[in-house]
This record gives structure tokens, sequence and C-alpha cells, in this order.
């Protein structure tokens, strides 16, 4: 039964070594697609923290917990001393010790700053770049970039995944390492204006020796760094070596709740680690949206279970079948399912698959893959669990609470998350910042900047992506509503834990509605480590039980507006305005229209009460990335195209459009994109914060 069932045990190989002591860009590289180094405890030992531009103003939990003002925020700013003059540099972080920076995530309407890297107390800056050109452009992996607001790169072309801009999120990857020191600045802000950063840096433990990055040794470096990025984009293609008369095998996983072994207990004579997992389920359609989520994978590891997650979110395709790949899992077209998690053991193993449904499942197992490990006071098991909370009552335009993704006792190394939103709003959901506390911090450590930011993309994009490090398979739309899957794995941005760990997401939404969060996490840990639990073994059940739609009914109802057509083009939302001056917008927000370009329309529905003649009366919103509109009443023009360009945000005020005879009962306006002023920058947003239909006494 064993050889039907695909499971090939190799022992003929001899385990690599550990990696040296000395840490260097070259170890670091080398560290990144090593899939035995992530199942230890790191040696040298680090912490891993955050610097980012989250809101000061949030002092505690009962101090502005919530407050989203998260663009801009530095350390300190600085006076420098050149042979120029005096220079104004803005700190972005400030650490002390050995480390190397080994993820930086940044994004804003425009990029005009010098970015500048000063290591080991150094007055001149090791790295000097624009800072588009430094984080998702080319600067650092020999590739031009583009600022005029387009992607530098498209996925597998020389610079990505290392350096690349994601939906509208730019992400450098490439380590940072640094002897005594890291200092990061930036310049000019009055000209840059909003910046948004996080930055995960590692601290090794004083005495680590680190070789510090050079321009130089970075060049050198270069074959390396090609093989690298071609490695993690080629992630999944190249499946552990089968045997081509191997058969794939269908096991059938009967309703009820009774585990089905993939394999039957398996008993090794010394240490191994499973390493792939290959299947895909029978099923199509809403059949397989449902059995995706009501099926769990549970793996046990010397006799201890340790996996509990239902297959769609194990396999980060969310609900439904959402193709993408990463570095450790990929979901095929035709529905196949990769997971390449290295999962060590000592003796023995056992997978099994639970059905929670109410129909009996056929999964058809194509590979379960084990090699060689060599097991010492250092390995750790793999863990992953899955929790949901469903209609969590979102509070309009401000946090509604921390949503606890997982709480650990113990030792061990996170290292990715899977969130699958359903969202019953067009309005955008993901304001809200991840706060993780590692080891009983008070406040914690990484403090984010928004949802979509710690998954590596920005304002809110719903469309696909993916990349070795994270990918947004489903975002189901229009807009931002109904099912949406982030996923993120941590290769260098692990982060280790000695006794304690916890990871909230505040849910943060612009509209008061009702939400659903459903979270599988993934960390190695060791045997005294335990989850501190949020739900109990049935509660997690009746949750993999809860119904699941492939295609949420789409609505169309915003808070003040009515919508007669959805955009023709970007999506709509509500936008909260309070930080841009309190009082200044009706209901201090306005309907915010993204992603458009000229040409594309979007229908309003204004009232008339009765018989007679109206002007219609507009109050929008000026910024610099705001685009130039016409407006049309029943398919007319109505006034001269609008000029949303001011270099502030601010309000229009009533602009009067003109005046028309009209019947009583509903009437259309259109808004129609016609392009931008010359001196905005990249976008052709469009703020609404009221149409009146006022009638002329």
């Amino acid at each position: 039964m064993l050889k039907n069932l695909c499971f090939l045990l190799l022992f003929l190989l001899v385990a690599a070594p550990l990696s040296a002591k000395t840490v260097s860009l070259s170890t670091l590289l080398d560290e990144m697609v090593d899939r035995d180094a992530v199942t230890r405890f790191p040696d040298p030992a680090f912490v891993c923290t955050q610097a980012s531009s989250y809101d000061r103003a949030s002092k505690s939990p009962t101090e502005n917990w919530f407050a989203n003002g998260d663009a801009s925020q530095f350390v300190r700013d600085e006076i420098r001393k050149t042979p120029e003059g005096d220079r104004k540099e803005w700190v972005l972080m400030d650490a002390e010790g050995p480390g190397a920076i080994v993820r930086w995530w940044i994004t804003s309407h425009h990029y005009k700053s010098v970015c500048r890297v000063y290591l080991d107390g150094s007055d001149t800056p090791t790295i000097e770049a624009n800072i588009g050109e430094l984080i998702g452009g080319g600067f650092l992996t020999g590739t031009p970039g583009n600022l005029a607001g387009t992607p530098s790169h498209l996925a597998g072309t020389p610079g990505s995944p290392l350096s690349e801009e994601t939906a509208r999120g730019r992400n450098l990857y490439l380590p940072i390492p640094y002897a005594k020191s890291c200092k990061v600045t930036v310049d000019d802000m009055p000209t840059q204006k909003n910046l948004y950063y996080q930055i995960n840096f590692r601290t090794y433990a004083k005495g680590t020796v680190v070789e510090s990055f050079t321009m130089d040794g970075c060049k050198s470096l270069k074959e390396k760094i090609d093989t690298l990025q071609r490695t993690l984009l080629s992630a999944g293609e190249n499946l552990a070596s089968i045997p081509a008369d191997t058969p794939s095998t269908t096991v059938s996983v009967p309703k009820g709740g009774t585990p089905i072994s993939l394999t039957g207990e398996i008993s090794v004579p010394d240490s191994a680690a499973l390493q792939q997992i290959v299947l895909k389920v029978d099923a199509e359609g809403e059949l397989l949206a449902r059995t995706l989520r009501s099926t769990v994978l549970s793996i046990s590891f010397d006799g201890k279970e340790t996996v509990w997650c239902p297959l769609g979110d194990f396999f980060g395709t969310g609900i439904g079948l959402n193709p993408y790949k990463s570095w450790y899992t990929r979901v095929e077209k035709d529905g196949t399912l990769i997971a390449l998690w290295k999962m060590p053991f000592k003796k023995s193993m056992n997978a099994r698959l639970i059905n929670y449904g109410t129909e009996d499942v056929k999964v058809v197992l194509k590979s379960l893959w084990a090699g060689p490990y060599r097991w010492d006071e250092t390995s750790m098991y793999f863990h992953a669990d899955w929790r949901q909370e469903r209609n969590i009552e979102s509070v309009a335009g401000n946090g509604t609470k921390d949503w606890n993704y997982v709480h650990l006792n113990g030792r061990g190394v996170f290292v990715g998350d899977v969130l699958s939103v359903l969202n019953r709003h067009p309005a955008w959901w993901g304001e809200g910042d991840e706060k993780i506390y590692v080891d009983g911090e008070a406040f914690p450590s990484h403090f984010g900047t928004g949802t979509e930011d710690y998954y590596g993309y920005a304002w809110c994009t719903p469309k696909f992506f993916e990349s070795p490090f994270h990918f947004q398979p489903r975002a189901e739309g229009p807009g931002n509503y109904g099912n949406t899957t982030n996923a993120r794995v941590r290769l260098l941005d692990g982060i280790p834990f000695t006794k304690e760990f916890r990871f909230d997401m505040e849910v943060w939404h612009w509209a008061a509605t009702k939400i659903d969060y459903a979270v599988a996490t993934f960390w190695y840990g060791f045997d005294d480590d335990s989850l501190v639990d949020f739900q109990t073994r049935k509660e997690q059940i009746e949750e993999v039980q809860s119904a699941v739609s492939y295609k949420t009914p789409m609505s169309l109802e915003i808070p003040g507006f009515k919508i007669e057509k959805i955009p023709t083009g970007g999506t709509i939302q509500i936008q909260g305005m309070k930080h841009f001056g309190e009082g200044k917008w009706n209901k201090d927000d306005q309907l915010w229209w993204t992603g458009a370009k000229p040409n594309d329309k979007l229908e309003l529905i204004v009232d008339a009460e009765k018989d007679g003649k109206f002007k219609l009366v507009a109050e929008l919103t000026k910024a610099r990335d705001y685009g130039i509109v016409q407006f049309f009443l029943d398919g007319t023009k109505i006034g001269e195209p609008v000029d949303l360009y001011n270099p502030e945000v601010i309000p229009t005020g009533p602009v009067e459009l003109g005046a028309v005879d009209l019947k009583a009962g509903k009437h259309v306006v259109a808004i129609e994109i016609l392009g931008k002023n010359e001196k905005a920058v990249p976008g052709y947003m469009v703020g609404i914060d009221r149409l009146i239909l006022a009638q002329y006494k």
C-alpha cells in the first residue's frame, strides 16, 4: 500500500552541515533558499524587529490605539553637515548592534527623496539612491527602474523578485548586513511629502561577526543574486524526483469527521523530513469551494498533532481554486495543490484528511515525499493552525478591535500566514495594522501601517499578484467587495521567539458592516511549545462547517450615495477625511474613486422631489493626484470640466454645475474622467463629498 501512496523515503544523501557562524551578504543569500535552515532555531541567535511609519499617536490600547495617520512618521529629523552645506534628513531606522535589513516595503504617490543607508557609524552613506530606485527599482539588482508610476518590473524579469513593485507596493528583499549599526534616512520630505514604510531587520546576539554590506561586494555577487532570483521564481516547478511509473492514488474521505490516513503511521529508523505534498480535490465550482474549507489536513509528528488546517487555507488558495505560486505553496490551474514546507520528525509521521462537510470527498494524492534530515538540538517541528470569526461588526472609519492571529508559548520561529476575508461592503476593509509582540513585550516590536502593506501591496489594490514572499490569489470584487485572500511567507524575516509570541491584526474598515476573518498561521517550534487557544477544537470544526460562497452577491449600497452603475474602471469606496481636517467634509468622509483612467465613468442617482427647475451642485475634493472630470445629467453634459488638482488635499466647497428642468423622480449623474492637470502626479482619483439637486425657489 505504501508504494501506491507515492511515499518515497530516501536515506542515501547526507544532510548539509549548518551554515558558518560569520554572517555576510553571501551567507544570507544562501539562507534565504535553504529549506533546511528554517527548521532549526537560529544560530547565531537574533531577534527580528520592524521600523515603520505607524502613527506615533498610538501610545497604548487606551490612547489612540487605532490612529491611522501612518504616512511620514519618523524616528526623528537631524541636520547633517556636508560640503554643500547643511542638509536635513529624516531617520526611518536607527539600530545598534550587528544585524541585517531583511525586508523593506514602501509606497507613495511619487518618489522624490534620496535615501541614504549609513553603516557602522560612518558619516558617508554606504548606499545613496532615489528611494524609488532603491526599493522596488533596480539600484541594487542592476536593473533600470521606472519612476513614472508604472511597475518597475514584471514578474520573472531581472530584478524580480528581490526588488520589484507589487500592486503599488515597492519591496526589497535583498539583505543589507552590518557589523555595528545601521541608520536609514531620507531627505527633501517637503517635496516627497507622504511616505509609508516598513523595514524588517535582524539584530544578532552580541559578539556575532557580521561582514557589512558594500556596493562592490554586492556587485561581485551578481551571478549568485541572479541564480537566487531564478531559484525563488521557479519554486515548485522542479518537484522531488518521483519514478515515472508511480501511480497517483485516489483517497475516499467520507463525511462525518472520521480521519482518513494518507500514509498510515510511518516509522523510520532515523530522522527524516516530509518535504512535499501534492494532491488534488476531485470536485469543481461551489462544491470545490466548500470542500477546500470543510476538509482539514491533520499531520502528527512523533505522536503529536502539530498541523490542523483546512485544505484551502493551508495551500494558500483561500475560498475556491485560485492559481498562484510562492516559495512554500503553489496552486495549479488544473486544481493541483502543492506544499513544499519542510517538516522534520525523529521517528514517525501520520498525515490524515478529515471531512467535516456534508458530502463525501475524493482526493487524488499525487505525491507525499520525505527525504533525509539530520535531527539535532536545534531542530523544530512544523506547525499550522487555523481560526475564523464570522460577522465581526466593524466601526466605520476607525479600528474595531485587535483580532488575534495566533498566541504561542514556548520557543520557535513564526514563518507565515494566509488571511481570507469576506467583506460585505465595497469600501476598503484593510486599514488595520499588524501588532506583533515577542517574548512578553508590552508594546509591539512590529507595528504596521496597514493590512495590505503587511502583505506587500498598497492602496487596497484589488488585483491578482504573486511572488515568492507574498501573494493575493483572490480579490473577488468588484472593488474590495467579497472574498479576498492575502498571504505572506517569511524567509529571512522569520520572527524567532524564546518564550511567547502574539500576533494581532487590527480590524479597521471604512464602513459599518459585517466582515469575516479566517487565518492560517505557520511556525516552527519545540516539544514544549503550546498554542493559547482562542477557539476550542469544537468551535474550529463549527467554523469549517459554516457556509462559504465562491461568488458573493454584490451590493451597491454605499452610505450617502446611490449607485446606478459601478465604474467602468477602478474602484469606489468610502474614505474617511477627518485627518485632512475635521469638519471640512460632510460627515468627515467622501466617495473615493481610485484606479480609473480617462474615459472611465461612474453613475450615481439623485432624486427630484417634484417637477421643477433644479441646479446640480457638487462638493468635491482636490489633491495632487486627482483628475479632471466632466459631469452629465441624464446623458447630457452639464457644466464645464472640473479640474481637481491642488498641491494639498482640500474640499472644493459647492460647485454649481448648471440648471435644468426636471420631472419628479430618479435622475442619473455620470462623472467621466477626461484627464489630469499637467502639474498632477500619476493618478486620476476623484473624491465626491456630496451631490445636491437643489430646486430654484
